[in-house]
């Protein structure tokens, strides 16, 4: 069974900077404990759950275990906070020798010396590790059964095809749900597998292409965030009436720090900046844009009377948008050191050097940190920041302890349907809605 109003959890992309969603997730959880009883608490939150890149296998996680949402959340958390870069790429220096050190080679010599194909490396990392982990951690086989049981209304992940230069989203729903279409957009109803996963989180030139079959033939597909202009879309087409939404960077840099950061002239940047900052264009600029892009309608469209609003497509949709409050390449740089040698010997080949207040480079390092004390930073920020927005987070769940317990019977669904909510307790309209929709 999952809550209604039917709330749609949106994970962006990040490589290992989604540990902050993890720790989003495991401080709403805890406040969820606190305000709800044994019996509401196994109620699924989150009935739609869509996921890009690292926020995808966060994603196919919670949803492979939706009857069991807080328990869910405590093994992805157990996995972040004791994560090595070994669980996720080869970091040994065999293994970097294959990967990282050829492409280089290939990158700054010229693909005309690899003869043989099997001295052409796909990419700066090798994620054979990856692939293992999926294994263990995300039984996507439970997907069908959740679905079925109501315990979940739909899972998406989204990658973007290097053949066809477009974005698709791949979905498992238990209704009965079209594919959508949109310009350079495609949805794809499919069963889900491990190789969605690694398609999704493959980050370009870092991570290698997976091959997926789409309409009979093999294509190759690649990180999600890519050409994703409409991150908020899928969640929304799949039924979310509102969406709880977890960035993986700031979304907006406070006025004075940009002014200062505007007065340092740090010299030319190095090809780990220019490579941290596209990553940085990837990963987030698509989300701001469509935050943004749904406050302003929203906005519109509580100027609008009645007669209007019943003649468009358009709809107000409730939103809660956390993102992190620090600058994530920050707190990298903090933890430079904590990288397995050869990972530093080959970062340091395309500019990241240094630790601290001195490093450079700590953008791009911020995807690749997949090292314990790294993710438990990250996950103590997110803790951090939900709990200076208890409250919103409180009204937007409606989880204020005394009205809300009382209404909890209206707030059950179910495969076989769902109650509808006193019209007193419904939600106004939030910050939010998409541009496109239907």
């Amino acid at each position: 069974m999952f809550e209604t109003p039917l709330t749609g959890l949106v994970l962006t992309g990040g490589g290992a900077r989604a540990a902050y969603q993890v720790g989003v997730l495991r401080a709403i959880a805890r406040l969820r404990r606190k305000a709800l009883s044994p019996r509401a608490r196994l109620v699924n939150p989150f009935g739609v759950i869509c996921g890009t890149s690292a926020g995808a296998i966060n994603a196919a996680a919670l949803a492979c275990n939706a009857d069991r949402f807080e328990s869910a959340v405590e093994v992805l958390a157990k996995v972040w906070e004791n994560f090595h870069c070994e669980q996720v790429y080869r970091a040994d220096s065999l293994g970097v020798l294959r990967s990282g050190a050829q492409w280089l080679t290939m990158l700054s010599m010229g693909w005309a010396i690899a003869r043989w194909r099997r001295a052409r490396p796909r990419s700066l990392l090798d994620n054979a590790p990856l692939a293992k982990l999926l294994e263990r951690l995300v039984p996507l086989e439970r997907i069908p059964l959740m679905l079925a049981q109501g315990q979940l209304h739909a899972l998406a992940v989204t990658a973007s095809s290097y053949d066809s230069g477009e974005h698709f989203t791949f979905y498992s729903s238990a209704q009965d749900t079209p594919p959508w279409q949109r310009s350079k957009r495609v949805a794809v109803p499919c069963t889900l597998q491990q190789s969605h996963l690694l398609a999704s989180s493959a980050i370009p030139f870092v991570f290698p292409a997976a091959a997926l079959d789409y309409q009979g033939r093999s294509h190759w597909y690649g990180d999600g965030s890519m050409r994703q202009t409409a991150p908020l879309s899928p969640a929304i087409h799949l039924g979310a009436q509102r969406l709880l939404i977890v960035g993986a960077g700031r979304l907006t840099e406070p006025e004075v720090e940009s002014e200062l950061r505007s007065q340092v002239q740090p010299g030319y940047p190095n090809l780990a900046q220019i490579a941290g900052h596209a990553l940085s264009s990837i990963f987030l600029d698509s989300l701001a844009v469509d935050i943004e892009r749904m406050r302003r309608i929203n906005r519109t469209l509580a100027l609008l009377p009645d007669s209007a609003l019943a003649d468009t497509p358009l709809k107000p949709m409730e939103a809660l948008v956390i993102a992190p409050s620090q600058r994530l390449d920050d707190l990298a740089g903090e933890h430079l050191g904590t990288l397995p040698r050869p990972i530093r010997t080959l970062l340091k080949g395309v500019g990241v050097t240094g630790e601290g207040a001195n490093a450079r480079g700590g953008n791009l390092a911020s995807y690749l940190l997949f090292e314990a004390p790294y993710t438990r930073a990250l996950m103590a920020l997110a803790e951090a920041d939900v709990a200076a927005r208890r409250d919103a987070v409180l009204r937007f769940f409606d989880w204020d302890l005394g009205s809300a317990v009382a209404r909890r019977s209206w707030k059950v669904s179910g495969a076989r349907g769902a109650e509808s909510r006193p019209p007193e307790s419904r939600p106004t309209a939030g910050p939010g809605v998409d541009l496109e929709l239907p």
